[in-house]
């Protein structure tokens, strides 16, 4: 039965899957947006044509028949001389079974065009910023939340709070410029950007060192920008439960303070705890776009921004939407199963 529950659940979350691909298609159709790439895409293959056809063929009206006959089997190629409704599902399908083609503009650091390639090769260098940033949160958020819900009304837990709403009102990029400027030059200790120092250190041990020192500054923005709104929820809910009839109950039969914010306070808080953490992190992927751009990372969200402001790039763009929505959906289902663990009390039916 529990079984049958989950699955039902993984493929709700798939349809959102597959729903918010399906929206990104209408778009770039509707709008025109998806045309105007793969018409300027054959505007510049064409030029390049011209180019080599003009060595050979000095008539200028018969060079300018090839190039229509040209420009005709290439609008067919790319679809173009369909409707978009007829040719955008057929980029969801090639996303959904990873065949995404070839990148228009953009290229991998060695060179390969393939889409996939270039995604892949950025997601790791955003799983470093997400996931590290992502473990310092929960740390700090755990430790001084629960320390500020036994604190509560001094002067520390008032600073606390201060903090955590500035927190949550400030832009991770402002964050990034303010700690690039006093980090990088007022205080030079870390780089202003890139991944490694120039030129690249040689040997796995010294890049790997390299690699930590450039993500320094953009893992600590991330972590200005989510750990306040989360410590304080944690505080909020640990204070909350701890008003509640049967930790007053466990006072009373003598138990110790650690005993009872461990079994009594935190076991009940921890689902809400984890879901804020959860959702923390689902919400930094957005984020991440900004400040991997800030800090010249090399991951997907600077890919994303390459993808949109430059020339765009429309099988990158849904590629990247792709793997951003899929990575909200395993991370909701991750907090399902997470539930179940955490909270006898659910059962999903």
């Amino acid at each position: 039965m529990l079984f049958r529950s989950m699955l039902l659940r993984a493929f709700t979350l798939a349809g959102v899957l597959l729903a918010v691909l399906t929206l990104l298609v209408v778009i770039l159709g509707a709008t025109g947006f998806s045309e105007r790439i793969l018409e300027a895409q054959i505007d510049e293959e064409i030029r390049g044509i011209r180019v080599g056809l003009s060595e050979t063929i000095r008539d200028p009206e018969t060079l300018e028949n090839v190039l229509e006959g040209q420009r005709i089997e290439l609008r067919e190629f790319y679809g173009i001389d369909e409707p978009w409704q007829a040719r955008l599902p057929a980029i969801v399908f090639r996303v959904l079974t990873l065949d995404l083609g070839d990148a228009k503009t953009l290229r991998s650091f060695e060179g390969d065009s393939r889409i996939s390639a270039i995604v892949l090769q950025r997601l790791p260098n955003t799983m470093i910023l997400l996931t590290t940033s992502f473990a310092l949160t929960a740390v700090i958020g755990l430790a001084i939340g629960v320390k500020m819900a036994t604190l509560a009304g001094t002067k520390l837990d008032r600073v606390v709070s201060f903090f955590a709403a500035i927190s949550f009102a400030l832009p991770a990029w402002w964050i990034g410029i303010l700690l690039i400027l006093l980090f990088s030059f007022k205080i030079p200790i870390f780089p202003s950007g890139g991944m490694y120092g120039v030129p690249p250190p040689i040997g796995n041990f010294a890049r790997i060192v390299d690699l930590l020192f450039h993500a320094c500054l953009p893992i600590l923005t991330l972590v200005l920008v989510s750990v306040g709104p989360y410590l304080y929820s944690v505080r909020s809910m640990t204070l909350n439960i701890a008003k509640e009839d049967h930790v007053g109950v466990a006072r009373a039969k003598g138990l110790t303070e650690s005993n009872i914010m461990r079994k009594h306070i935190l076991r009940v808080a921890a689902p809400p705890i984890v879901t804020g953490l959860v959702m923390s992190f689902i919400g930094s992927l957005g984020g991440s776009i900004l400040v991997e751009t800030v800090f010249n990372w090399h991951g997907m969200g600077q890919l994303y921004f390459e993808a949109v402001t430059g020339t765009p790039d429309e099988g990158v763009i849904v590629a990247l939407t792709f793997v951003f929505t899929l990575l909200y959906v395993l991370g909701r289902f991750a907090l399902d199963v997470l539930y179940l663990i955490l909270d006898p009390r659910v059962r999903y039916s």
